[in-house]
C-alpha cells in the first residue's frame, strides 16, 4: 500500500509538498523524505507527534534517544508508518530543527495501490519556497490577559536589587 501525503509548512503562504511512500516505511524514512522534499540537509534533531482533528500535540516520536533511559520513548526508526496512519488517523506535526522549530502541518491524504516501476519515496508535487528563515513562534499562554493580574503579586516588583547584602544571600554557598 503507498500511502499519499501532504506536508504543510506553518506559514501564511502556500509551502507545501506531497509525498508518496510505502506503508511499510519507518517514520524516519518519511522524515528523510521530508527533509529531502523542503532542502534541508537533515543533521538536525526532529520529532513527529500525533495529532488529533485540530491539530493538537500528542504523543512524541524521536529521530534520537536523548533520554539515556531514563524514560520510554518511541522511536522514529522503529515505527512503521501503518502503525500510526490510518483512515481515522491522519494528521500528525512534524517538527524539524528545535533551535529554529520548522514546523509542518503532515496529513494522510490517500492509500493507493504501488505502481510498478515507481521508486518510494516520491516527491510528486512541490508548492512554494521554504523562506530564508524559520517563521516567528509566540510561545504565550491562551489565557495570558487573564493572567495579568494582581493574583500572582509576589511583592518583588517594587524591590530594588542594586545591592544584596538586604537580603539572605550567602555567596559562598557551594
Amino acid at each position: 500500500m503507498i500511502f499519499k501525503f501532504r506536508i504543510i509548512l506553518d506559514i501564511l503562504d502556500d509551502v507545501f509538498r506531497d509525498i508518496e511512500i510505502r506503508d511499510t516505511d519507518t517514520l524516519e524514512d518519511f522524515h528523510n523524505a521530508i527533509t529531502q522534499a523542503f532542502g534541508f540537509d537533515g543533521t538536525e534533531m526532529a520529532s513527529f507527534y500525533k495529532s488529533d482533528e485540530e491539530w493538537n500535540q500528542g504523543e512524541e516520536f524521536l529521530l534520537f534517544d536523548m533520554s539515556e533511559g531514563q524514560k520510554s520513548v518511541r522511536m522514529m526508526n522503529e515505527t512503521a508508518l501503518d502503525t500510526v496512519f490510518s483512515r481515522e488517523n491522519t494528521k500528525m506535526i512534524y517538527v524539524y530543527d528545535f533551535f529554529n522549530m520548522w514546523t509542518f502541518y503532515v496529513e494522510l491524504a490517500d492509500m493507493t495501490e504501488a505502481k510498478d516501476g515507481q521508486d518510494y519515496p516520491n516527491l510528486m508535487f512541490a508548492q512554494g519556497h521554504l523562506p530564508e528563515h524559520p517563521p516567528e513562534k509566540e510561545f504565550t499562554a491562551e489565557k495570558l490577559d487573564e493572567l495579568n493580574d494582581d493574583s500572582f503579586d509576589d511583592g518583588f516588583d517594587d524591590q530594588d536589587f542594586e545591592s544584596l547584602d538586604d537580603f539572605d544571600f550567602d555567596q559562598n554557598w557551594n
